[in-house]
């Protein structure tokens, strides 16, 4: 991994695809990692879950995964064709992605009849693999290197695959073992803890620490819309899937209309800089 003083020759290499900013700059196609990128990917995912939730009984099944991929596909051309990080282009991406995701994966078990625990398992295996081969092709896993084609490609296949494995370990855990779901929400925020310390504390590896949270906020996520959404019957507060999502929507929008103010800011502070 690109982590160390002298990285790989490789990883040094001039990236030509990349576009540049006034000062000469790469620009990089997603956020940086700040607390406000942690709120709005947990809020993401959030939404993702009841939204799902709530087209799945009202829409076929498969046609709601069927039109929901469209969108996503037109997302993702979107943020392909950006020639820099847009905040509503990316975070509509990944709201999408968790939309897609959480639909497929329910899907999978309910039409398929697939056991959380197998759909886990595989899921995982899927996350290793696009791992293994990023980092065999890259020389690196680091999200501030997404400056060209193929490492966003990379970058968003991890993306798909952390959404679908952490929406297999919420069910997992909220219904197969039966934590429910604040239980099971408590439990990966302590997990989440416990990476975040790993990295301020402990020198755990910056880049295992950031995909190991970013996992981890998506079963962290559906499972505080679970418990606002569903009845009192299934452990939840019973507020409803629809009003969670207009809840969790409105926070987005906040969320990435003050991204956008900083990123414009920061880009004309940057332009200004430059002269």
């Amino acid at each position: 991994m690109c982590v160390d003083s002298v990285p790989p020759k490789h990883c040094q290499a001039p990236v030509r695809s990349a576009a540049m900013d006034l000062t000469g700059r790469t620009l990089s196609k997603v956020p940086e990692i700040t607390a406000l990128f942690w709120v709005t990917k947990l809020l993401t995912t959030a939404m993702g879950e009841s939204t799902s939730d709530y087209l799945v009984f009202r829409v076929n099944p498969v046609v709601a995964v069927g039109l929901g991929t469209v969108v996503l596909l037109g997302a993702l051309v979107l943020q392909f064709r950006a020639v820099r990080y847009i905040p509503w282009i990316y975070w509509f991406t990944v709201l999408m992605v968790a939309i897609v995701g959480t639909m497929a994966a329910d899907v999978l078990h309910k039409q398929f009849h697939v056991p959380y625990a197998a759909s886990t398992a595989f899921f995982a295996v899927v996350l290793t693999v696009v791992f293994v081969v990023w980092h065999r092709v890259e020389g690196t896993l680091s999200i501030h290197s997404i400056v060209t084609r193929r490492r966003e490609l990379f970058y968003w296949a991890a993306v798909m695959a952390t959404f679908a494995l952490g929406t297999a370990a919420g069910d997992l855990a909220a219904k197969t073992i039966g934590l429910g779901y604040l239980t099971s929400a408590v439990l990966f925020a302590a997990l989440m803890a416990v990476a975040a310390v790993g990295y301020w504390r402990f020198h755990l590896n910056a880049i295992l620490a950031f995909w190991a949270a970013y996992v981890l906020t998506r079963p962290l996520g559906a499972s505080i819309a679970d418990w606002l959404g569903k009845p009192k019957a299934l452990s939840g507060l019973g507020w409803g899937d629809a009003v969670v999502t207009a809840i969790f929507a409105l926070l987005i929008v906040a969320c990435v209309g003050y991204l956008t103010v900083a990123n414009r800011e920061a880009r004309v502070g940057s332009a200004e800089g430059s002269h």
